[in-house]
């Protein structure tokens, strides 16, 4: 395949390719050892080499190589696994190319015509397999087509899909197309000869919905911060709204966080994005939150089954999902049974016969000597083998990267509970212990050395009541399985809703949330984890030392050295395993109770799932993920309590009490007893509970909440209510779990016992489902983030606007210019300079420009242009005079200092500014290579070490060196704040200096007398410096070298003196140092900016010229206009298609 040119040297290039053919351009190699026989050192080396690298950095064996005669660099431009396929691509190149090359004359030239060519050619490739993925490829081809020629877009912006929609304003609606591209929707109508087209990044979409309106059905409405647009359409409705949101959500999380916001692989590369990609996203992300699996899972097969459920006596009609390292079941009513089974409790996967009540049957045989049938499976084989290549996969790798085994596993368990049952041949009794970890590592959970009774409690009763749970759970786990496959119904659901009794909290807490299976695949991991990162300092291990003490401090467990050093080892070791998060506040509370009903090892692993897994983008320096599930609980609080939505009209206030319920599962909110409960459903249901618990108090205190004067008020009543919530358990235990009806007659009693709540939360609220949360999050998560990009603008408008005399307007217009050129570099750029967003910057650096985007943005809001040559060599120059850090960087402080020069200042800055692009730094030797003109910058405030023999001599000159640089940082303190006039400007300068007020004038109305002005000008000033040059000339002749270095010894200490009392002349004897400064010969033809200046008042048309005001409000909606068109153009020519 063709493959965009990237260099490669040729010396380096021999060492591992051999030659096949080659001419004078053109180079087909195959990789050394390749097709070659058995025996050949170097070709078992890389073929060595080849073998241990990953599918994704494994080299093809031919290429070919664009070479320019006399030149070590070359260019790989075609790559192949057979040479078949090489073969016809060095066919087309001898053919069609070859020939041409040979009447180049510039070897540069040979090159750039070889790559235009190839992008070329992969641009159409693009297009080809692009339009192949599409169900119906001609048709796609043909609208990929329309797309490229209405909008004018790069090639780069790939098409995802586009609908049949009508875009209504007002009441009128427009029939056409809707277009979805990776980057931006479009829009293109041609009714009655009137052509109506439009494009919306989705950086600027701010917000999604479904309405109905007026007339109107239901449409799709996008809104941006300038304006809302509203289509409909007749089919494909929930697609194409589904697909916006998605859509939406990428390329905000791609451009706006993409280091802190998850997101997946594929997704990080628009060009693999197309209209099933996203589908298969959807579905993943519902598998991965459904079932709570590490986010690196990768979703394999979906298919149809139903799974033999011995407690129901029945076969359960679903669907099976399959990932990397999980089999997963979902009853076709979501929650009614779920089923997890890693591969790594799987021995083997079997096909059995089929029959007629047996339709394509599969064995799953799992380690605890049981196993699992699923029938109705179509394309078994293919799925089987799918299956059992992972399976084996993974044993390879467990056999080859664990620690030695130390024995059969434990397959303890209850008498076999499923229809199928096969001896595995493990035996009870051949149950080693595990390694026990190093000392300091605590191998029980708290609780055992540290029990809190609930106050007020009958100790008697209360162990009563854990007995008759721990009975019911021990009945539960024989019918329906113990384990991480057992049997997940509405039953457990009950149980869990009691509380799960102390002695099993642990070990139901690494069941559910499936910890159990990293826990076994990591084995001595958090050992080693604790080793290296405790005594370790950073940010990180500074706030959690600081919160030790505050986690549960009313806690025994955490009054004692103990608890409060393994709550050090888990969180430590967390924030060295998981540097991007760190630590967070809240983490110290979850951890905390981890600790108390869990091992520490599991503990630490318990806080892995529930970090990375079950609350994704939660604990990051924004709290991203809260603020999104905050969001979505505001919409709930609309669609499940209308009336409570209604008598608030702003339910920011109810929303944001949430925010602690979300990040510490109401740990912080309730008596420690009645909040584990909570805990205990969250790792049941996930964040779903939350969202549940959360309506079912606000729905206890509906009644109150209508009464409240305020939101303060309001506040106050949610508080006291969630601060009396209580696991006061009734005198006699129950033998069973409640019914619907004890629940329903209990809950009219009052909120004021967890069990209650908890019921009446799945009662009311329970038919919330995941893949509901997730369409929502998906929308909301778009809204968090531009209300983060919203606070980012505010807060560097607030800083630049005392620097600038630009509106408040017109400022705020300029910043989304600039923001919009990064992020058009981010789009179709080469992945440069600038690479992505960083929220993690100071507000003005979080964007930045190169050289390359502020020329872009120069020409868009320059009051005067130069000519199309001349305009971007000042431009060039501005940007090395702005780029004063000297990281080809331009913040946007800076940008707005220098426009606002040019429309805001008085004339004389305006002249200033042009005579600093005329001087070094700004203008230098080559104009192509600013750093030729660098002089090295020498400190003067480093202390100052003589290392000499002593003696009076040497104190006395330490002495005079040590009073000599005193006064010199003085005189730095002093002129810190006065601005010193720019230094004199040579003949080449001053030359360059006119060029550019000629550029300026050409094209202006009034150019007649603006040339005759400015020839005046510069005859005027030429005059005076050469006046000044023949005067230095004649003081050069007269004195002599002695008296000429003692003079300038004595104006140095002169100027200093003045500078420091203030004396008058200290301007003339800056002047004359800043000359010697700027290394300035004495002979040389100087002219200063004042003498310019003076000489430019003098005609009144130069005058006129830059004291008339530019409207930079018509220059910005302009600028607005010709962006994205400028940008696209340029780009297009660059990949040689237009």
């Amino acid at each position: 395949m063709w493959l965009t040119p990237e260099e490669v040297l040729l010396k380096n290039a021999l060492k591992l390719w051999v030659t096949e053919k080659s001419n004078n351009f053109f180079l087909l190699q195959r990789r050394r050892g390749h097709g070659e026989s058995a025996g050949k050192i170097s070709g078992l080396l890389v073929g060595a080499l080849d073998t241990v690298l990953d599918s994704n950095a494994r080299v093809t064996p031919f290429r070919i190589l664009l070479q320019v005669p006399g030149s070590q660099i070359s260019w790989v431009i075609a790559s192949g696994a057979a040479i078949e396929e090489v073969n016809k691509h060095w066919d087309w190149l001898v053919h069609n190319l070859l020939h041409s090359l040979s009447v180049f004359e510039n070897k540069e030239d040979v090159a750039s015509f070889v790559k235009g060519k190839v992008k070329g050619l992969i641009a159409e490739e693009t297009r080809g397999r692009q339009a192949a993925q599409e169900n119906d490829p001609e048709k796609f081809r043909e609208v990929l087509l329309k797309f490229e020629l209405h909008f004018g877009l790069p090639p780069s912006e790939k098409l995802v899909t586009h609908y049949s929609c009508c875009c209504w304003k007002g009441r009128v609606p427009r029939q056409g197309f809707l277009y979805l591209s990776i980057n931006h929707m479009a829009f293109y109508s041609f009714l009655l000869g009137k052509e109506v087209k439009f494009v919306i990044p989705w950086a600027e979409v701010t917000r999604l919905e479904r309405v109905s309106a007026g007339l109107m059905t239901e449409v799709i409405r996008v809104c941006t911060r300038q304006r809302q647009r509203d289509f409909s359409m007749f089919l494909n409705l929930d697609e194409a709204f589904g697909v916006i949101g998605q859509l939406a959500d990428i390329a905000l999380r791609r451009l706006l966080d993409s280091e802190g916001l998850e997101l997946d692989r594929i997704l990080q590369q628009p060009t693999r994005i197309t209209k099933r990609v996203l589908e298969e996203q959807a579905l993943r992300e519902y598998v991965l939150a459904l079932f709570r699996l590490p986010r690196g899972e990768r979703l394999h097969e979906v298919a149809s089954c139903s799974v033999w459920t011995p407690h129901a006596r029945c076969h359960t009609a679903g669907t099976l999902y399959t990932t990397d390292s999980y089999l997963c079941f979902s009853s076709r009513e979501e929650g009614n049974c779920t089923l997890l089974i890693p591969l790594s409790e799987v021995l083997s996967i079997e096909k059995a016969e089929s029959t007629s009540l047996l339709a394509n049957p599969v064995i799953v045989s799992v380690r605890s000597k049981k196993a699992f049938q699923l029938i109705e499976l179509q394309d078994r084989d293919d799925l089987v083998e799918s299956l059992n290549s992972r399976l084996r996969a993974l044993q390879w790798k467990c056999s080859m990267f664990r620690s030695k085994p130390h024995g059969k596993r434990a397959v303890s368990c209850p008498a076999p509970y499923y229809t199928f049952y096969y001896d595995t041949m493990y035996s009870d009794g051949d149950e080693i212990e595990e390694q026990v970890l190093r000392n300091t590592v605590n191998t029980e959970a708290l609780m055992t050395a540290f029990s809190q009774s609930l106050p007020g409690s009958d100790d008697h009763d209360s162990k009563s009541m854990e007995h008759v749970k721990e009975r019911l759970w021990e009945e539960h786990f024989s019918e329906y399985g113990r384990g991480v496959h057992m049997f997940r119904t509405d039953k457990i659901q009950k149980l869990v809703a009691m509380g799960i009794p102390e002695s099993l909290r642990g070990e139901l807490w690494m069941t559910f949330s499936d910890a159990c299976s990293e826990l076994v695949a990591h084995e001595g991991y958090y050992a080693n984890l604790v080793q290296k990162s405790m005594g370790q300092s950073s940010l990180a291990t500074e706030e959690i030392e600081r919160d030790l003490h505050r986690s549960l401090p009313d806690h025994p467990a955490f009054q004692n050295p103990t608890g409060i050093a393994a709550l050090r080892r888990v969180l430590t070791a967390y924030a060295h395993r998981n540097p991007k998060i760190g630590y967070c506040q809240s983490m110290n509370i979850l951890a905390s109770v981890l600790l108390l009903y869990a091992k520490e090892e599991e503990a630490f692993w318990l806080l892995v799932a529930v970090c990375e897994r079950m609350l994704p983008d939660y604990f990051n320096r924004r709290v991203i993920g809260a603020q999104v599930d905050q969001s979505v609980f505001e919409e709930l609080i609309r669609e499940r309590l209308p009336d409570l939505a209604e008598h608030f009209a702003d339910l920011s206030p109810l929303s944001s009490v949430s925010l602690s319920w979300f990040l510490t599962l109401f740990l912080s909110v309730m008596p420690f007893h009645s909040a584990v409960c909570v805990v205990d459903c969250f790792f049941f249901c996930g964040i779903k509970a939350i969202f549940q618990l959360g309506l079912a108090v606000l729905d206890a205190n509906a009644t109150q909440l209508y009464a409240s004067a305020d939101d303060g008020q309001a506040l106050m009543i949610l508080t006291s209510f969630l601060d009396q919530v209580r696991r006061d358990e009734p005198s006699s235990p129950p033998s069973s779990p409640p019914t619907e009806e004890e629940t329903s007659s209990s809950a009219s009693v009052g909120h004021r016992y967890i069990t209650e709540l908890i019921n009446d939360s799945y009662e009311k609220f329970g038919d919330l489902s995941v893949r509901q949360l997730e369409r929502l999050r998906c929308r909301h998560r778009i809204q968090v983030l531009q209300a983060h990009e919203d606070t980012t603008k505010e807060n560097a408008l607030r800083v630049v606007t005392p620097d600038v005399s630009i509106s408040p307007e017109d400022l705020a217009d300029v910043y989304e210019l600039f923001k919009t050129e990064h992020f058009i570099n981010l789009y179709w750029g080469d992945g440069g300079t600038v690479q992505h967003h960083d929220p993690g910057r100071p507000y003005l650096e979080q964007y930045r420009v190169d050289r390359a985007q502020f020329k872009s943005l120069y020409v868009l809001l320059t009051p005067w242009l130069c000519g199309a040559i001349h305009t971007d060599t000042v431009a060039n120059r501005t940007f090395t005079l702005l780029d004063q850090d000297r990281d080809n960087l331009i913040t946007f402080r800076e940008f707005a200092c220098w426009l606002d020069t040019f429309y805001c200042e008085e004339l004389n800055e305006k002249i200033q500014l042009l005579y600093r692009l005329h001087i070094p730094p700004a203008l230098t030797e080559s104009e192509d290579d600013s750093s030729l003109m660098k002089s090295p910058l020498l400190s003067t405030t480093r202390p100052l070490f003589v290392d000499l023999p002593s003696g009076v001599e040497v104190e006395v000159k330490d002495y005079q060196e040590q009073l000599k640089q005193m006064l010199k940082d003085l005189v730095k303190e002093k002129q810190k704040d006065v601005e010193k006039p720019p230094p004199p400007m040579n003949q080449r300068e001053f030359i360059q200096f006119c060029k550019t007020l000629y550029s300026m004038f050409h094209g202006n109305p009034e150019e007649n007398d603006l040339f005759q002005a400015i020839a005046k000008v510069t005859s005027l000033v030429l005059q005076i410096g050469e006046a000044g040059h023949r005067g230095h000339c004649l003081a050069s002749e007269v004195g002599g070298q002695e008296e000429t270095e003692s003079t300038q010894e004595v104006a140095e200490g002169n100027s200093e003196v003045h500078a420091i009392f203030g004396a008058e002349g200290g301007d003339d004897w800056d002047n004359e140092t800043r000359c010697g400064s700027n290394s300035r010969s004495e002979n040389e033809w100087t002219v200063s900016y004042s003498q310019i200046l003076a000489s430019l008042l003098t005609e009144q048309a130069l005058v006129n010229f830059f004291e008339k005001p530019v409207d930079l409000s018509a220059k910005i909606t302009e600028a607005k206009e010709k962006q994205y068109h400028q940008r696209a153009g340029l780009l297009m020519l660059q990949h040689g298609i237009s």
